[in-house]
């Protein structure tokens, strides 16, 4: 005697559900990260704040990379790094 397919019905929109919260989370962090996927198996180099930081003022997105030379208009002011104040 064969299973009714009434049985598996739940398991089908069960399994649609995961695949299409999969699909939809892949996706938002594809966006999220301007159309690149996301990273694995990030370095330290990679993990350095400043670094995502820094491409993230230059492009807008932390991934973003850039081919200009120079940096925008008043980039050169707006450093993330705070210089102690020297004692005269």
């Amino acid at each position: 005697m064969g299973v009714p397919f009434e049985a598996l019905l739940p398991y089908g929109i069960m399994l649609g559900m995961f695949a299409f919260s999969a699909v939809s989370v892949g996706k938002l962090k594809e966006m999220q990260n301007g159309g690149k996927k996301t990273r694995r198996g990030m370095d330290a180099w990679d993990r350095l704040q400043q670094m995502l930081e820094r491409d993230r003022r230059l492009t807008g997105f932390a991934r973003g990379q850039t081919d200009k030379a120079e940096a925008p208009a008043g980039f050169e002011l707006n450093n993330p790094w705070r210089m102690e104040q020297r004692y005269i």
